[in-house]
């Protein structure tokens, strides 16, 4: 399985609607695609933060956004995000 930490920094007075659309629409169709999903959580700078994993990570993240349910997600719950830092994780 491979991981990544993704952490995202959502518009001033925006994170409660990033998370609702986020666990309405973006964490069951990353689920019906096969992802592990671990979180997320909010930090108190308006930032969200999740794991995501998967045994091919790369190809399955480029296939989750092209899929038409991703591309049917609307309004896109992406609008919120203003920063988005990740980092690849490997076992310690």
């Amino acid at each position: 399985m491979e991981w990544e930490l993704r952490v995202y920094r959502i518009r001033d007075g925006s994170l409660g609607d990033f998370v609702s659309e986020w666990r309405e629409h973006v964490l069951p169709l990353r689920r019906a695609a096969g992802f592990e999903v671990i979180g997320p959580w909010t930090g108190v700078g308006g930032e969200f933060v999740w794991l995501i994993g998967h045994d091919d990570l790369e190809r399955a993240d480029a296939a989750y956004y092209e899929s038409p349910g991703r591309r049917a997600v609307e309004p896109d719950p992406a609008r919120h995000i203003v920063g988005v830092q990740t980092w690849r994780l490997e076992p310690a």
